[in-house]
């Protein structure tokens, strides 16, 4: 216990797996954690002072099981193993840290998703700038960039962090700034301070300056990025030599999504349940390294033209050549994670099933360096160039190992015969023990001429020769005699004892050799890392390409024109995720949009409630991002001037945590979105000012139209989805604004959503016919009808919403009056109903009156 004790003042924000035995022990709180979070039994062990010990624990070999639970539940956890045989020391035996494993820092399959990157964020903050850096541990991946907070935000959500560290005295900042959406841990200010991080940089990449990764001009990002990696050493990650190289996001390559259009846009996830996104319509890639860079080409499509295009002719090309498509696919079918795998060897974590499947992944590169040479594609042609076989150190796997090795090194049969003569003898001694006697038997039968000589075995002195009396006097001197029987005696010879001795030590020697000769071979694996992760950014492209190709021609996708006009002309635009989810037999239907900066900037899109004008938005979107991602798009045609941000505003809810309403969610993202435009923006506007009275909504959403159109400099194309009709009048006032609405048809008392945009307003929400689809009780449904009446009635005569809503309040008071179950007023209603009026005289009426009033005086 002093032992561990003194492991655990170390690292005392960690849960300590100690190694005892057979075992991993928890002890005290940490005990008591892990039974929560594992479900195993709490025991107490007493110390004979009165007081008691938690303890819990699990067989080490089921670390894999139990790890990954104690990850996910946001543990940092310490593996404490023994660092030498128990059988070479009499003393209590050495012990160390050897991992610390945390949600950011992980690289176990059980641990971190295979389709999507685990990334570990560090953030430095100085004043009102930020540097960050980005790094998978499990892929190599290292990312670094600099800004304000609303990149560093925008980033941050866009890349999903699994863990983000940073200075221990900005922890309310960060919370204020980001939120307390992320998993956090906080280092001391000393690693930030001083040259401390960038040197560790330098150190890490053994050169002498940052130049050659294009990142010397970006200081908080350096600190950042030193200080991801001091992390790593701080959790005893030591071997990161597939961490090979550093890069800058480069902001000015890439669209710009901020964090509210990744959500409502819904590209990689969705805060409804069991919603649909774009990747899980996108993502049918055969790798999961394809998968993870499809993700990352959706949140960061490019607004450059020329990779763009050739990322689209790529596409073309292997939609019209079935042949090569199908070849590529059998191929990258072959490859699995290459690039974990990879960065698995660089840990030296990489076991023997998974070399044979870098040996296999090796084969299938060469396949495709093959298939893409003999394209007729000039893209695929350069990637075939970059392409390495890697031909010496596949083959060197394929001689070395054995062809089915086992996952684990002690299980042995991992190196293949023939490799190493020690080896090759000791398995003849070890399994083939009876052959190697009977050849000894055999050999000195023929020697001494005692042809009964036989070899055998006893547990008192081991391997003997038996020799009947017989033929004794045959017996060579250097035999020495051990036993004598009625009619043998029984000799052992040096060679026997030696062989003995290699015999019953021969499987301990065959393991300790295994290990020193796949070490040799992991070591020299280690020299490809560079190439091979090459190799796997390259397939990862192709992977994704190829994907691209196959959804187009399952979906019916075309290949958008991406120019550098400032025009958006898409016909025959479908919503890709949409489309995809609608219920058998039921088509989609396509809408035209046209946006341009001289004649038609804006379009107000008035119409029901379901009609689909949030569908209509989102699709724009959608298809604009695709066509920058080097995706055919769900249209019949689409032609496209280059967005260099879009925006959305769309949908809003409480954010309670932070103490804001719906309409302040709502007024923040849009002064984001007017803070931040520029002439080749893409706004997406639905429902501005719901959130408010109808009077300053309406007026609100007004102004905001009427400054996008005025704007002095850019001419934002936007999209304006309201039920605010009185936003028709806009385009009498401003040239570049155009109404259209989304139609409906009216049969009897039904109403028919046709979902097709048409030019004009309209001047019907069919909210009423909503509520009654969605089953809401008749009587409810019946008196909105009335109510609306009476409002329309009311309103056509020039009069106030506020009056009409008046007079409608008392008529519905009126009505009340004979609703409520009061026997008197009941009594009245019966009395009333009974009268015949036009039979009544001036007397009778008064006298009718003065029963009622003594009735109700009654």
């Amino acid at each position: 216990m002093l032992q561990y004790n003194a492991i655990k003042a170390k690292y005392p924000g960690a849960l300590l797996l100690f190694r005892v035995g057979d075992f991993y022990e928890t002890f005290g709180s940490d005990a008591v954690k892990a039974s929560g979070i594992l479900g195993i039994v709490l025991t107490k062990r007493g110390n004979g002072s009165g007081t008691h010990t938690e303890l819990a624990g699990f067989p080490h070999h089921s670390l894999e099981t139990y790890l990954p639970k104690l990850v996910r539940a946001g543990q940092r956890v310490a593996i404490c193993d023994q660092l030498e045989d128990p059988k070479t020391t009499k003393t209590l035996v050495k012990r160390g840290v050897t991992e610390l494993i945390t949600p950011g820092v992980s690289y176990s399959d059980n641990i971190i998703q295979q389709n999507t990157n685990n990334y570990l964020a560090s953030l430095y903050f100085e004043k009102n700038s930020f540097g960050i850096a980005f790094l998978d541990i499990s892929t190599g991946e290292f990312l670094v960039a600099q800004g304000n907070a609303t990149y560093i935000d925008k980033l941050l959500q866009s890349f999903k962090p699994s863990e983000v560290i940073f200075q221990k005295s900005r922890q309310r900042d960060f919370i204020e700034t980001f939120g307390d959406r992320f998993y956090t841990y906080h280092l001391d200010d000393w690693a930030y301070s001083g040259d401390y991080a960038s040197e560790f940089l330098l150190k890490h990449f053994e050169v002498k300056s940052l130049k050659g990764f294009g990142i010397e001009k970006f200081p908080l990002a350096i600190t950042a990025a030193g200080v991801a990696l001091h992390y790593l050493n701080e959790t005893e990650h030591r071997n990161l030599q597939h961490i090979s190289s550093v890069s800058r996001i480069e902001e000015d390559r890439y669209m710009w999504l901020d964090r509210f259009t990744i959500r409502n846009l819904e590209l990689i996830g969705s805060a409804n349940e069991n919603a649909v996104s774009l990747v899980d319509v996108l993502d049918k890639t055969c790798s999961p390294m394809g998968a993870r860079l499809l993700r990352r080409w959706i949140i960061m499509p490019l607004k450059e033209l020329k990779p763009i295009r050739e990322r689209l002719d790529v596409v073309e090309y292997l939609v019209n050549s079935e042949e090569v498509r199908e070849n590529l696919l059998h191929e990258l079918k072959q490859i699995g994670d290459l690039e974990r795998l990879i960065s698995k060897i660089g840990l030296l974590k990489a076991n023997p099933r998974e070399v044979m499947q870098l040996k296999r992944a090796l084969y299938a590169i060469a396949n495709l360096k093959t298939i893409c040479e003999n394209s007729d594609s000039y893209a695929l042609k350069t990637i075939a160039e970059q392409l390495n076989n890697c031909a010496l150190i596949r083959d060197r796997i394929e001689r070395e190992l054995n062809p089915d090795p086992p996952v684990l090194l002690i299980k042995g049969s991992v190196i293949a015969d023939g490799v190493d003569e020690e080896l090759d003898r000791l398995r003849k001694i070890a399994f083939g023990g009876k052959g190697y006697l009977l050849e000894i038997q055999k050999r000195e039968a023929e020697i001494t001429g005692i042809p009964s000589l036989k070899v055998a075995f006893n547990n008192v002195f081991g391997y003997y020769l038996e020799v009947t009396h017989t033929h004794k006097d045959k017996v060579p001197a250097e035999w020495l005699r051990k036993q004598t029987l009625v009619n043998a005696e029984r000799y052992i010879t040096p060679e026997l004892k030696e062989y003995e001795e290699q015999i019953l030590g021969a499987e301990e020697k065959i393991q300790v050799l295994e290990t020193r000769l796949y070490g040799e071979l992991t070591f020299a694996l280690s020299e490809y890392i560079k190439p091979i992760q090459l190799n796997a950014a390259l397939v990862a492209q192709l992977d994704v390409l190829l994907n691209f190709a196959v959804l187009a021609i399952k979906n019916y996708y075309v290949k958008p024109e991406v120019n550098g006009s400032n025009v958006i002309d898409i016909k025959g635009g479908r919503h890709p995720v949409i489309e995809k989810n609608l219920p058998t037999g039921e088509e989609y239907i396509t809408n035209d949009v046209f946006l341009d900066g001289d004649s038609q900037q804006i379009i107000i899109i008035t119409g029901p409630n379901m009609s689909g004008k949030s569908a209509l938005l989102r699709q724009t979107g959608l298809i604009v991002l695709m066509a920058q991602m080097g995706c055919f798009v769900p249209a019949k045609e689409a032609s496209i001037g280059f967005v260099d941000k879009i925006f959305t505003r769309v949908g809003a809810s409480d954010n309670l945590t932070s103490g804001e309403s719906t309409f302040m969610v709502e007024m923040n993202e849009t002064a984001s979105i007017l803070n931040n435009l520029s002439e080749r923006s893409l706004i997406l506007m639905d429902e501005i000012g719901r959130g408010t009275s109808t009077y300053d909504g309406i007026s609100i959403a007004w102004s905001i139209a009427e400054y996008l159109h005025t704007h002095p400099v850019a001419k934002a194309k936007t999209l304006f989805a309201t039920h605010y009709h009185e936003l028709n009048e806009l385009t009498n006032s401003f040239n570049r604004i155009k109404n259209f609405n989304v139609s409906v048809k009216e049969v009897g008392n039904k109403v028919i959503f046709l979902r097709k945009l048409v030019p004009g307003g309209s001047e019907h929400s069919f909210g009423i016919h909503v509520a009654k689809m969605a089953g809401m009780p008749a009587k409810l449904v019946g008196r909105a009808n009335e109510i609306l009446k009476r409002l329309e009635q009311e309103r056509t005569g020039g009069e106030d919403i506020k009056e009409s809503m008046k007079k409608v309040q008392k008529q519905a008071y009126q009505l009340q009056m004979f609703s409520i179950d009061d026997p008197v007023l009941v009594k009245i209603r019966d009395m009333l109903n009974n009268l015949e009026v036009n039979t009544l005289t001036p007397v009778e009426a008064l006298m009718k009156l003065d029963e009622i009033q003594r009735v109700l005086k009654s």
